[in-house]
């Protein structure tokens, strides 16, 4: 009897070890296959998040094109982004022009992913802050006159932001009226909003512009314009992208009055010289060093321009 017990009980422990050999190797078997599984679900995401930020980052270059005003026109358009996402602006103002780059991270769950992707551009000159965040995007063009057309400034906002221009000029109201740019507000401000005051304002200001200094004054500090075009950049943009991009814009200028200087010797060739002093311009746009001397190159442009007006040719 005890000889049948002890031939039972090795049966029973030889089946479980059995059973238990079997459940081990399902487990290690479900454990692989869910590996697998979610390394093809974070590699498929991260595949489709590169592929959405492509496809914006393409969508972005494609709309700053037809933003090329021409004759002095203002323009605003829309971009509208499916998913949550982070525009980043980058300059660069190394080199002859230097880069504007912008590159996109999207919302996936509760974090930002960055796509990886950048568009870089050498003749393209964006005011935002260094990152702007939402679904929908407003670009806003004005051409920058110094004193002929060096580029168009784009101006590049989120819906999400509302900019209330407070005691404004009568010409800047009729710009913004006739802009009908959505998050843009001259009067019936709503709260929340961004106030953008000028001198004559009294109240609470985000934003502080001083037509008589040609400065504006926010947080990250003050920078100086010359031009509205350079008036609306240093108020959207962050002070770092704003001195980077009038730097850029200084080299385009000093590269643009070169090529004038060389058409007036081809004219004066043909016995309709020009008479206009643009080597000044180029070495004053040439020695800027941040935006505080754009005073100085505006002697240079304002002396340029009233000589082009004399001139039996106009350059421009």
């Amino acid at each position: 009897m005890r000889n049948l017990d002890k031939k039972r009980g090795k049966k029973n422990k030889k089946g479980f070890i059995q059973i238990s050999y079997a459940w081990l190797f399902a487990i290690i078997l479900g454990a692989i296959i869910l590996f697998f599984a979610i390394y093809a679900s974070v590699r498929l995401i991260k595949t489709e998040t590169t592929v959405s930020g492509t496809e914006t980052g393409k969508e972005i270059s494609v709309l700053l094109n037809p933003l090329e005003t021409g004759f002095g026109e203002e323009r605003t358009t829309q971009l509208s982004i499916a998913v949550e996402s982070r525009l980043n602006n980058g300059c660069e103002n190394f080199g002859n022009f230097g880069e504007q780059k912008i590159s996109v991270s999207q919302k996936k769950g509760r974090e930002f992913v960055d796509t990886n992707i950048e568009q870089t551009s050498y003749n393209k000159y964006i005011f935002s802050n260094k990152s702007v965040q939402g679904k929908n995007f407003y670009i806003f063009s004005k051409p920058f006159k110094f004193p002929f057309k060096v580029t168009d400034l784009i101006f590049l906002t989120s819906a999400e932001e509302k900019y209330c221009f407070i005691d404004s000029p009568e010409k800047i109201q009729e710009e913004l009226t006739s802009l009908n740019q959505a998050n843009l507000f001259t009067e019936n401000c709503p709260s929340g909003g961004i106030n953008v005051c000028f001198e004559s304002s009294s109240g609470e200001c985000d934003i502080s512009i001083d037509l008589n200094d040609k400065s504006v004054k926010k947080n990250d500090g003050k920078v100086y314009f010359e031009t509205d075009a350079l008036m609306y950049a240093a108020v959207f943009a962050d002070k770092e992208i704003y001195e980077c991009q009038v730097q850029r814009l200084m080299k385009r200028l000093k590269w643009l009055s070169l090529i004038y200087n060389d058409k007036e010797a081809v004219l004066s060739e043909r016995g309709c010289p020009a008479d206009v002093n643009l080597l000044s311009l180029a070495d004053s746009a040439s020695s800027l060093k941040d935006s505080s001397d754009l005073v100085i190159v505006k002697f240079a442009a304002d002396d340029a321009e009233e000589e082009n007006k004399r001139a039996y040719c106009g350059l421009w």
